[in-house]
């Protein structure tokens, strides 16, 4: 006798099975299981990979599955589904187990697991109706399930007469294939769940009783929720987790922790009188057949034009060169009329565009590489892959949406290029298509698409292909090593001190010691450190004999490297010294948490949406994928999502598309758009001059924030050295400024400025070093090279990018060996080809795709051409679209002033609905970016203007907008400044006309009166119409003086930031020079201080604008002060004596200067930490001043610094013209840096003492000038 688990729960079924798909398989073939089914709480995710694994239990000799999958689901069954209906029979659900028997039933599964969450989602429970199930339930095997389907359910509350009629309508359907379960779950623990065994045994009895009456088969099964016995108080865990209580409150949900994988001999032992009830097990899974789900792809059809279809035989015949090549599949097996039409139309449409693209007359080159990609192309199968890429992306160009230039290695085709694709000449750039498509690997092409509007993309593909037809792809959120942490730390409710104590012990990066080997020629290599010289047997391809293998002796030096190894809990406790001693040494709780932690790592937590992945298929989705609903961000709506991840989707014959927003083309449209208001100019940005050079200078100077990719202040830096003057020096620094090619960055610039030599380790290499001075930047470069040097196939040249990029040592040394062969075959001395490729191996694991950096640098000239012609319209564009970023609305702010724009507020008479420039040039907020203010009456004041010209006066715009306006509309106005420029001062808005009111609410009154007296003029007695026109309230004489402070607080509460000022402004070099941390920082440091227990010294300012004095329940008083600054805010608690020394400058409106430390909150006896008590890190004032004291109180002299190549008359004159106007008390130093001799001059200006304020410091920027205060 034999048993088959068909009732199991993997870790799919999520905060609720805790059962790894690998460790279920190897545990059943351990125990000698023929099979093993997956049932999963009302869906298939965990399907695919289920498969994976049972084909790594296959027995070789036979071919067959050593435990074969059933595939099967635990769905939630409705009797009549109807989302109307609201009584409780219809709102209820009951469980059923539903099992595949073959290809046809998974194809049936599928149908009802995704109806369920596609029409059926009630409560996160995607239920199913007995009509779907009838529908769709041929080749399904029916189980009745545990105590929560009809049958137990009726049975134990004595409802015999409707568990009978259940079975019979099931027994209707499913026929033979309707089985009834038992399972006995006795437990005796403590704490545990007592009841479900009592139940189990009444139901148990019912179901013999009704299975012997009515001639239905029962099966043994188990509910398996986790693997082991030993899980089941890591499974508890995860149910408190799941049900958000503590692990020791009650009352809460319990299992039994009998719901593990048993043996046979375990399940007989529950049943000893109906063995028969294993045997079925045996006769389920004889019923199911062994299958695969995975299929080649199956590519929607793209719908090609009548007009080309009406003269197809012209064009099969034009093109029959490149329809020879793809028609039969790799098996030989012809495919179809429809393809060779599809690559007739795929060469139609790549020439016309070659035309667009190079002219009418193409060069042999372009056409040799356009015929070969095409070929390429067809062979692999993916003409209608392109033409719908090519559909889609000319489709949001057609309705006014940017997309990218491109980007990763599609930028690298040819006829991408001509197809509209991409946006950059891949000749002209050396970028190679074998990067994209490798002709020696047969796999899906993969482009990538930024899109300006997602929403739009998405909405076309839904509209031409079908919605039924179009998903997204699902994601799982797994618990990491700092997430398991914190929340079994929380269900052992461990303080949150603790708990981020702990987790905080998670380091960014392991390494430990591991054995490697590399080929190894004393002649050549030198050998490493604490290596040692190996030589073994290896098998190579005999050139004698062709498609023989030889055996050779080869020598290698092997030993023990530093090699970084995965985050995980498991290497943490492994090789980090403070998890070590909490586990030794730690109290009992903190070791549970750890314990429990470690074996929850890696469990699904929950499901997401892929932020890019689409899929397009050729008929209803549901016929090849399950699909379940994600809520789309964007559009608010829930979408269809594929319930297989990203990894698989490929694998069931799926194409997925990658549809990416990128915010930089919103505004570069955006700024395209301000332009055309302003200037009545249209821009096409995809035909600015390359060799601009006010663009590069603009580079040059560093001035790059907002500038894409190159906004990073150590870009700058780097900028500012490299002088860049043409648009491949923009590549190489895309490519290079990364962690790993950045140590590369010095070399490459000495040489652009002739500091060091170019120099070639070989002649034949610059032709595809020169661009980069010599210096190898590109895996493009590598993969040319391989090629002309050593004669390496273009096959072969991405399969070396792949092994060096991915450090796969052992294809790098057959990969080597093929080098120094042909390298030497082709003339080359082969120790420079050892140093070559010694080279590579080195740099070419951090070498950069060429195509992608290519065409992100064309992005970030787009934006840095924007910058240098229309700085304002540029600004404006991106203060639009960084209304929610904070900390980047200040920088672009900081930016403005720095180049002399003015942000201004909204304005009734110059606002649009978004930041816009006006006539003088300054930068005008939107009308739509007002708080609370509706988008009608903005469109409205708007409309009303275009159409009848400016408002004269308050009183105008209230009598044209009417009753667009209210109170609220009108409030909005004034604290926003939108009535500023009517000459009326916001705080008269709030003071009492001569009726009493506020001069707001008679305004709001007025609007209401005039829009009815537009509507209902009085009729005289004579019947003719009077006209009656409301009186104008009085405008209210300004009394006092206004608050400067809390307008301000008004403003930035409406509009979410300061425009007139901010407090802070007057301030921004004191702040830039002796702060070292930023509020919004604040918090963030301490948490890094308290993981390395390390102090800090910390350096902050802000404006206080709150305060409060309260009492500790001691009775001392402590003060809390809100201090904010331009990244955000913080709330500074003081005590004690910190209190009574500091409270004086804790002030509403004062702007401090603060230093501190963060370092242990409370102090801790040498015994107690001994014993391992810690404290939490706090951060502790230790000085405060008014920022106004800052510089006289800490400034010794200020230092500026420039370069000899700065040195123009012009520049010479605008330098001194700025510190004669800025004349004060601090000393001036000057140092003068020769790149070329690299002297650095330091002069003491005795004629020149400066006034240090921000604007001098933002004028010497943007010079291109470095500033360094001297601090005392």
């Amino acid at each position: 006798m034999a048993f088959v688990h068909l009732h199991v729960h993997t870790q799919y079924s999520i905060l609720d099975g805790f059962s790894s798909i690998s460790t279920l398989f190897d545990r059943a073939e351990e125990m000698g299981m023929p099979a093993l089914a997956i049932t999963d709480h009302g869906n298939m995710y965990g399907v695919k990979e289920f498969f994976k694994f049972a084909g790594k239990h296959v027995d070789k000799a036979t071919g067959h599955f050593k435990v074969k999958p059933i595939i099967g689901c635990e769905v939630y069954v409705t009797r009549h589904y109807d989302p109307k209906l609201k009584d409780s029979e219809h709102r209820s659900y009951y469980h059923l187990i539903l099992l595949a028997k073959n290809f046809d039933g998974y194809k049936n599964l599928m149908k009802i697991v995704s109806q369920g969450h596609i029409e059926g989602l009630y409560y996160g429970k995607p239920r199913v109706s007995h009509e779907i199930i009838e529908k769709y339930h041929e080749n399904l095997i029916c189980c009745s399930a545990c105590l929560a389907g009809e049958i137990p359910k009726n049975i134990v509350a004595g409802k015999m007469d409707e568990a009978r009629k259940a079975i019979e309508w099931h027994k209707r359907v499913f026929g033979d294939d309707y089985y009834l379960e038992v399972m006995l779950h006795k437990t005796e623990v403590p704490g545990l769940s007592l009841e479900v065994y009592e139940e189990q045994k009444i139901s148990n009895e019912g179901i013999f009783q009704l299975a012997q009456e009515m001639g239905v088969k029962v099966v043994a099964t188990n509910d398996v929720h986790f693997v082991n016995k030993e899980d089941g108080p890591a499974h508890d865990h995860l149910i408190c987790l799941n049900t958000g209580k503590k692990i020791n409150e009650e009352p809460r949900l319990h299992y039994t922790q009998q719901e593990y994988l048993k043996s046979e001999e375990e399940m007989a032992a529950l049943f000893p009188d109906h063995p028969e009830v294993l045997e079925n097990t045996l006769e389920i899974a004889s019923k199911v057949e062994e299958y695969q789900i995975d299929r080649d792809h199956v590519l929607p059809k793209y719908q090609i034009d009548q007009a080309f279809l009406d003269d197809l035989d012209n064009y099969l015949n034009i093109y029959k060169d490149v329809i020879e090549v793809g028609k039969c599949d790799k098996k030989g097996n012809y495919r179809g009329d429809e393809f060779c039409k599809s690559v007739a139309y795929l060469c139609h449409i790549t020439y016309e565009g070659a035309k667009r693209r190079y002219g009418e007359t193409l060069t042999a080159e372009q056409s040799e590489r356009i015929d070969f990609e095409l070929k390429t192309i067809c062979r692999m199968g993916f003409p209608d892959y392109f033409l719908i890429v090519q559909d889609y992306i000319a489709a949001s160009r057609a309705k006014g949406s940017m997309v990218g230039p491109g980007r990763g290695s599609a930028a690298g085709s040819v006829v991408a290029y001509c197809l509209g694709i991409t946006n950059l000449d891949p000749i002209k750039y050396q970028l190679l298509f074998e990067r994209f498509l490798n002709p020696d690997r047969i796999s899906m092409p993969d482009i990538d698409v930024d899109f300006e509007d997602l929403s739009l993309a998405h909405k076309y593909v839904e509209d031409s292909y079908g919605k039924d037809h179009v998903s997204r792809v699902i994601t799982f959120g797994t618990m990491l090593a700092k997430g398991a942490i914190k929340d079994v730390a929380r269900i052992h409710d461990l303080s949150i001190d603790e708990s981020n104590r702990l987790s905080g012990m998670v380091p960014d990066r392991l390494s430990e010691k591991v054995e490697k080997e590399y080929l190894f020629n004393p002649d050549l290599d030198d050998l490493k450190p604490g290596f040692k010289v190996v030589e073994k047997d290896v098998e190579v391809d005999d050139p004698d004999n062709p498609g023989q293998k030889k055996t050779v002796k080869k020598t290698y030096q092997r030993g023990m490297e530093d090699t970084d190894v995965k985050i995980t809990l498991k290497n943490c406790y492994r090789l980090v010294p403070e998890f070590k001693e909490e586990l030794e040494n730690g109290t009992e709780q903190v070791r549970e948490v750890l314990k429990y932690a470690r074996q929850l790592e890696g469990c699904i937590r929950q499901v997401g949406m892929h932020a890019c992945a689409t899929i397009i298929g050729r008929g209803n989705l549901t016929d090849y994928i399950p699909i379940c609903l994600s809520m789309d961000k964007e559009s608010g709506q829930y979408v269809w999502t594929s319930q297989y991840d990203g990894h698989y989707i490929e694998e069931v014959g799926m194409l997925k598309m990658d549809f990416l927003g990128l915010n930089t083309l919103s505004i570069i449209h955006k700024c395209l758009d301000n332009i055309k208001l302003r200037f009545g100019t249209d821009i096409d940005i995809e035909a600015i001059p390359i060799d601009d050079k006010p663009t590069y200078e603009l580079y040059g100077h560093g001035d790059t924030d907002s500038v894409f990719q190159f906004e990073s202040e150590g870009m700058k830096t780097w900028l500012q050295r490299l002088h860049p003057e043409r648009f491949e020096d923009l590549i190489a620094m895309n490519a290079l400024y990364r962690p790993g090619p950045m140590d590369y960055i010095p070399d490459f610039v000495d040489r652009k400025l002739g500091l060091k030599p170019i120099e070639y380790d070989l002649p034949e290499m610059e032709e595809f070093l020169k661009d980069t001075y010599g210096v190898t930047v590109y895996q493009e470069q590598v993969m040319l090279l391989s090629q002309k040097l050593a004669g390496f196939t273009k096959g072969q040249a991405d399969k070396l990018r792949k092994a060096m990029g991915k450090k796969q040592i052992t294809i790098l040394n057959e990969l080597k060996d093929k080098f120094m062969e042909g390298g030497k075959a082709n003339g080359h001395p082969e120790k420079m080809l050892d140093k070559i490729w010694k080279d590579w191996e080195k740099f070419a694991q951090y070498a950069f795709n060429k195509s992608h950096a290519t065409c992100y640098a064309w992005v970030s000239y787009q934006t840095g051409w924007l910058k240098c012609h229309y700085p304002a319209e540029f600004f404006a564009a991106n203060l639009s679209c960084n209304l929610s970023n904070m900390p980047e609305i200040k920088k672009i702010l900081s930016d403005c002033k720095a180049h002399k724009i003015k942000v201004l507020n909204p304005d009734v008479n110059e606002s649009y609905s978004h930041f816009t420039v006006n006539k003088e040039g300054n930068i005008r907020f939107g009308l739509k970016g007002i708080k609370g203010f509706g988008s009608n009456v903005a469109d409205a004041i708007i409309a009303d203007r275009a159409a009848n010209g400016t408002y004269a006066d308050v009183f105008d715009f209230i009598e044209r907008l009417g009753n667009s306006l209210g109170r609220k509309a009108i409030e909005c106005l004034v604290y926003s400044g939108g009535f500023d420029s009517f000459g009326i001062q916001r705080k008269q808005f709030f003071l009492p006309c001569r009726s009493g009111n506020l001069f707001i609410d008679e305004l709001a009154k007025y609007a209401n009166l005039y829009s009815q007296d537009a509507a209902n003029s009085a009729a005289s007695l004579f019947g003719e119409v009077e006209e009656m026109k409301p009186v104008r309230p009085d405008i209210p004489e300004m009394v006092g003086t206004d608050n400067e402070f809390e307008w301000l607080q008004k403003e930035k509460e409406y509009v979410g930031m300061y425009i007139s000022s901010h407090p802070l402004d007057k301030y921004a070099f004191e702040i830039e020079s002796f702060t070292n941390c930023e509020l919004a920082d604040l918090n963030k440091k301490v948490a890094e201080c308290e993981a390395s227990k390390k102090k800090m010294k910390v350096a902050i300012a802000g404006l206080v604008t709150e305060y409060s004095t309260l009492t500790t329940k001691t009775g001392k008083p402590y003060s809390k002060t809100k201090l904010e600054d331009y990244s955000g805010a913080y709330e500074l608690a003081l005590f004690g004596r910190d209190h009574e020394a500091f409270m004086s400058y804790m002030k509403p409106h004062e702007n401090l200067y603060i230093e501190g430390d963060i370092e242990e909150k409370y102090f801790i006896k040498p015994e107690e930490r001994a014993q391992g008590k810690t404290s939490p890190y706090a951060f502790r004032v230790k000085k405060i001043m008014l920022l106004g004291n800052v510089n006289e109180t800490m400034l010794n002299a200020f230092s500026i610094s420039i370069t000899t190549p700065m040195l123009t008359e012009k520049f010479r004159k605008d330098l001194v013209s700025l510190i004669q106007a800025n004349r004060g008390t601090v000393p001036l130093k000057m140092f003068l840096y020769d790149p070329q001799t690299k002297y650095n001059i330091e002069f003491h200006s005795t004629k020149f003492k400066v006034a240090v304020t921000t604007e001098l410091v933002s004028a010497l920027k943007l010079l291109g000038v470095q500033c360094v205060p001297v601090r005392k």
